[in-house]
């Protein structure tokens, strides 16, 4: 039995790529709070979330793609389906586990494909792997991924998801977020402070369309306790910096990868 942990992420900004096995390109970062998976060798894959027997496709793909069948408990410190890169932190985890309980030859980059390539199959993700595997603040603005780190402390609050597959399969809404986010993205600098990058992000959320009514009042609700806020992409979930107690829950920015415990 192994025990492995992954990071949560949230991406502010993204544009997807024509290619979804490079990702997409965007702004993310990793978040102290994330998912431990619980990895045993059995007959027949298993699968349960927070104790209950769940069907996690991304999960059951990557075990699959490595040619094991395996218990796996998941532990979630983040919410799930909200825009936390919970699909992506729970499939590193696995795999990262899985690899070492039983004594796989792969490395560290074999493993981290697995699981894009198992989050992007299921339409679960298009990158928040490379961030949970990483840390810190991640971002490709076109000229290859990078990354600096960061300990910011964030509020959050996250009122229900958002079906990540229904906005990636939605042709117009795609190209909102692809118009949107390159606009965004050629304003990005990662030595400015999150405040300014959120502020940033916020107005490429409202070009794409997509926050909700309860999004859009929350972040208004932090704007007028003098802080920034944006959405998470992609879930109902609002993220402020420069605040203190505005929102229900808090978290900061990672720098510790994803690992086997």
């Amino acid at each position: 039995m192994t025990t492995a942990y992954a990071p949560g992420s949230v991406t502010t900004v993204f544009v997807p790529q024509s290619d979804p096995e490079e990702g997409s390109l965007g702004v993310s970062f990793a978040v102290e709070d994330g998912v431990h998976a619980t990895v045993k060798p059995t007959d027949e894959t298993v699968i349960r979330l927070d104790g209950t027997v769940t069907s996690f496709e991304p999960v059951a793909g990557v075990l699959d793609s490595i040619g094991v069948t395996a218990d796996v408990s998941l532990e979630a410190d983040i919410p799930v389906g909200c825009g936390f890169g919970a699909s992506g932190a729970a499939t590193l985890a696995t795999a990262l586990a899985a690899a070492d309980v039983f004594d796989l030859e792969l490395s560290r980059e074999d493993v981290l494909t697995a699981a894009h390539r198992a989050e992007v199959a299921a339409g679960t993700g298009l990158g928040d792997v490379f961030v949970q595997e990483q840390g810190g603040l991640v971002w490709n603005t076109g000229d290859g991924r990078d990354r600096t780190e960061r300990d910011d402390r964030i509020e959050y609050t996250s009122t229900g998801g958002i079906a990540t597959q229904d906005v990636l399969r939605d042709e117009g809404a795609i190209t909102k977020v692809a118009d949107a986010g390159t606009e965004a993205l050629s304003t990005f600098h990662p030595g400015d402070s999150l405040q300014a990058w959120f502020n940033a992000s916020w107005a490429f959320a409202k070009r794409t369309e997509l926050p909700t009514q309860s999004v859009e009042q929350t972040v208004e609700r932090v704007l007028d306790n003098d802080g920034a806020a944006t959405m998470a992409m992609v879930g109902e979930t609002v993220l402020a910096t420069g605040v203190e107690g505005v929102l229900d829950e808090s978290t900061r920015i990672t720098n510790d990868g994803a690992h086997v415990r």
